[in-house]
């Protein structure tokens, strides 16, 4: 029997391994397994090319638990160690340079094992004593047995083993003997090991017999060695990517369609991507596309790997070409990497234009549940956002679909403004914004529907790419101004008659919570509604915005504000004018009289102490100026209280204001049951 110590000359190797060098105690499995893979897989090229002459065999490999003696076994028939090779591969942790990459890395763990090929060593995280028995495929090859209790010190000893291969015996510590079950066991070779290419057997098959489930005589190989993405498109059916998504994710819906990626220069790589269902919570949707190396899982987290908006997407992803450290979990950030992300977006985009062209009915029947995955890669990928805008769509509220340049097109002719920009307008809301969208109808406009989680961030993005382009909601303005025009109105009110109601329509508008409403006067068509309520583009824009946060916060703290429209050309308007000219027009004829005398005085006494200074002024024409300013006051308090006594008992006012908030849904709770009484009591 033969002692030593493992090259590394620090003692601090194993408790490195147990602390810190892992994040995830439970890949230990994947790492072994992948260990017995690769040897399995070297003795077959060893054969092909002749240097193995002897019988391959039945290769499976075999994962064994013992319960009872708390153990796990991992078992191959791959090409074994000498005892020369144990020496090489097992006993100099890195070979050279051992206590440089210590020094290096004791504190940045994440940068170890994989860097240096230290897989097997992560058995040491859940076992307290690890033994190899191992026999090389050499002819005449000794078997020998290593063994290791998670010090520095090892025995090797020669020992009988018929056949070739290793085994790797784990006895499992106090600490993780929750990897001692059968359940567990299962869960780690699904999740990490049910593609791998060569047979990976746990147990013996099970069925049911006299009511009860009973072990059969046949290994239960858990894994597809030969998986679809690594198979031709050319032999595959679309039932067979169905059939592996929903044994990717068997709680999704059905994808809309995928991509089968298979690229071997500069680059190698393969893997299907799906398309799904994409729901507004994209949060739920991301983390889905799972890594592999060469067919062992790595991670589903594949930031990095491809661009943010991919992520949305679901699948596999295979490639030997793709950098990774620590036990194949972290990805590094390189060149080859930004090969892959970039011909992956550039995949994609093809295909989505390719199916667009192929077939464009069935393109748009898929285009709300696509809609948010191609605005957010349009969005966060300049590239794909060059690419998406030959296919990107958009949908009025007829229902009909467009690309950007068909669509221009079409509302060039009347949708150009007087700037000649061009103004597409849209809604968010069919059924709330239903008479703003009628409005702008009437008038030979297109209204495009845009109520998606990203819409309001993509309409700023369009507004940058599209040449002399804006977007405008429709409830934004009247009609008669959503595009403006050379045309114009006359307004028929004066402006005294403005004043008037400016302050008889604001006693009547509804305390809201967080809205501001201002009055303001539009000369439109004697048909146009009376009286209608606009919220202005922009700040409902970045209200929009900061909803979905990216610095935009400060306006979700701002209130609402609308603007109460009156059209000084209506009847009821114009009847409203009439009105308190006839109820109280000769009081507030004396009090306007009233005021452009004081308003005179202020003014000349304003003019005397111009160019004074303070103590040049008299004090009785301070103590005038003072009165005059306080009677002024007082006389448009009464003019203001006389309005708004008229406004109280109008009820016409109340009934043109609360039609108004009715039609941008807006009329809620007491408001609207007072709405309900008025309006039985004026019929």
């Amino acid at each position: 029997m033969q002692k030593g110590n493992i090259g590394v000359s620090t003692e601090n190797i194993f408790p490195i391994i147990k602390k810190y060098l892992y994040s995830d105690h439970e890949i230990f499995l994947r790492e072994l397994v992948s260990n017995a893979v690769d040897a399995t897989q070297k003795l077959k090229t060893l054969a092909s090319v002749g240097e193995f002459k002897g019988e391959l065999g039945d290769v499976t490999i075999h994962i064994t638990l013992d319960e009872q003696n708390k153990t796990i076994t991992i078992t191959d028939r791959g090409v074994g160690m000498t005892a020369e090779e144990i020496e090489k591969f097992i006993n100099q942790i890195a070979l050279s340079g051992a206590n440089e990459f210590l020094d290096k890395y004791k504190k940045d763990a994440n940068a170890i094992i994989g860097h240096f090929g230290m897989g097997f060593y992560s058995s040491f995280m859940v076992s307290k004593k690890v033994e190899i028995l191992t026999k090389s495929f050499r002819e005449g090859a000794q078997a020998v047995k290593w063994s290791c209790d998670g010090s520095p010190e090892y025995t090797l000893e020669e020992i009988e083993k018929e056949d070739r291969g290793t085994s790797i015996i784990l006895y499992i510590d106090d600490d993780n003997q929750q990897f001692v079950s059968k359940t567990e066991i299962s869960r780690l070779l699904k999740k990490y090991c049910r593609f791998l290419p060569v047979p990976i057997a746990f147990g013996k098959e099970t069925e049911w017999k006299d009511g009860k489930e009973v072990e059969t005589d046949k290994f239960n190989v858990i894994n597809e060695v030969n998986p679809l993405w690594t198979r031709k498109p050319a032999d595959l059916k679309e039932d067979d990517y169905k059939a592996f998504y929903r044994d990717l994710y068997p709680m999704a819906d059905e994808p809309l369609f995928n991509i089968h990626l298979n690229v071997d220069y500069p680059f190698n790589l393969t893997g299907v991507l799906y398309f799904p269902k994409i729901k507004n919570n994209i949060e739920i949707q991301k983390n889905k596309i799972q890594l592999y190396c060469n067919q062992v899982y790595v991670t589903d987290s594949v930031e990095g790997i491809v661009p943010e908006f991919l992520t949305l997407l679901h699948g596999v992803l295979d490639s030997p070409d793709i950098p990774l450290n620590v036990s194949r979990s972290y990805l590094q950030s390189d060149s080859n990497v930004k090969k892959i992300s970039s011909h992956i977006t550039k995949k994609v985009s093809d295909r989505l234009e390719e199916i667009f062209k192929a077939d464009r009915k069935a393109f748009e029947e898929k285009w709300d549940d696509l809609k948010l995955f191609i605005q957010y890669g349009m969005l966060t990928e300049e590239k794909f956002n060059e690419r998406a805008m030959k296919f990107a769509l958009l949908k009025n509220t007829d229902g009909k679909y467009f690309t950007f340049e068909e669509y221009k097109e079409i509302i060039k002719p009347n949708q150009t403004d007087k700037s000649d920009n061009l103004v597409y307008l849209y809604c968010t809301n069919k059924d709330d914004q239903f008479s703003f969208i009628e409005a702008a109808k009437n008038k030979g406009y297109d209204v495009l529907i845009m109520d998606g989680h990203f819409d309001s961030h993509y309409l700023n993005h369009l507004e940058q790419k599209l040449e002399k382009s804006r977007f405008v909601r429709v409830d934004s303005d009247v009609a008669e101004k959503l595009i403006p025009k050379d045309e114009k109105h006359d307004l028929k009110l004066t402006d005294n008659q403005k004043e008037d109601l400016t302050t008889v329509f604001s006693a009547e508008i509804p305390q809201m919570a967080k809205s501001h409403f201002s009055v303001v006067f539009e000369a439109l068509g004697e048909n146009d509604s009376p009286v209608m309520i606009t919220q202005q583009e922009f700040m409902r824009r970045m209200k929009d915005m900061s909803v979905l946060g990216g610095g935009m916060s400060f306006y979700g703290e701002l209130p609402d504000s609308y603007n109460l429209v009156l059209n000084g050309n209506h009847a009821l308007v114009n009847r409203i004018a009439t009105d308190i000219e006839e109820s109280v027009g000769e009081k507030l004829t004396k009090i306007r009289s009233r005021m452009t005398s004081l308003e005179s005085r202020r003014s000349e006494l304003e003019a005397a102490k111009k160019d004074k200074k303070e103590e040049e002024i008299p004090q009785a024409e301070k103590e005038e100026l003072d009165d005059v300013n306080k009677k002024i006051g007082e006389q448009k308090d009464k003019k203001e209280k006389l309005l708004k006594e008229f406004a109280h008992s109008n009820k016409l006012v109340s009934q043109l204001i609360d039609l108004a908030l009715l039609s941008n849904n807006m009329l809620k709770g007491e408001a609207l049951n007072k709405f309900v009484k008025r309006s039985i009591e004026l019929i």
